[in-house]
Formats: C-alpha cells, structure tokens, sequence
C-alpha cells in the first residue's frame, strides 16, 4: 500500500508540473486568444482541476499495479505510452473536433498527455517493481 500512495502522490506531483508549463506557460497565448471558450481566471475551479488530477494519477497507478504483471521501467513506460496515446488523442483531437481551437492547442494538449502519461509511467516502473 505504501508503493500505491507514494506512487499515486509522485505521478500526481510529477502531472501538476508538467500541466504547469503546458497550460501555463507554452499555451497560455492560446488560452488568451480563445478566452471567450474559458472561464475567467477567477471563476476557474483549481480545486475540482487538482482533485481531477489526483484521482487521475490514482487510476492509472492503480491499473498498472492491479493489472500489469510485469513491472518495472520498461512495463511503466509502455504502459504510459499506450495511456498516453489514449488520453491524448481524446483530449487534443477529441476537443478540436467540437471546439473552435487552433490545430497547435490541440496537438500541444495530444503531445502534452503522452509527454505526461510516459513520464508517470517511468515514475511508476522506478516505484513499483517486480
């Protein structure tokens, strides 16, 4: 259990900042030329978003431990590859096919969540091992 949590806590401190400089700072000229599709800053739920990614990270160490007989680095990143994929092509193309995005907001969010689920799958291949 104690691999689970501290698995859980690196990937979801490892997505925070990696969200940060995609969102924050490589997209935000992008969030600001299409600020009528977002809440203003002030009225952004940063609570639900960080909730969202805990439980997020949670999920995907838990499927990985629960599921994955091989462990390790390599299991890790291929499996973060394979979720990346997934969560990427959802959320950048899935999005810029009924929002009014540019095509590089979408492929920095595809790009962005395989970047994200690779590395968490490194993070979680050093943590949890066979």
């Amino acid at each position: 259990m104690k691999k689970i949590a501290l698995s859980t806590i690196a990937v979801f401190a490892a997505w925070s900042v990696i969200d940060f400089i995609i969102h924050g700072m490589i997209l935000s000229s992008s969030y600001a030329a299409t600020a009528s599709l977002w809440r203003p800053m002030a009225e952004m739920k940063m609570g639900v978003m960080y909730l969202a990614v805990f439980i997020s990270a949670f999920a995907f160490v838990m499927i990985f431990s629960q599921f994955f007989f091989k462990k390790g680095m390599v299991a890790g990143l291929k499996y973060g590859l394979w979720f990346g994929v997934s969560a990427g092509v959802s959320m950048g193309y899935g999005s810029y096919s009924v929002m009014p995005i540019p095509y590089h907001m979408a492929f920095t969010w595809f790009f962005g969540s395989l970047i994200e689920a690779a590395i968490g799958g490194l993070i979680l291949g050093a943590i949890i091992k066979e």
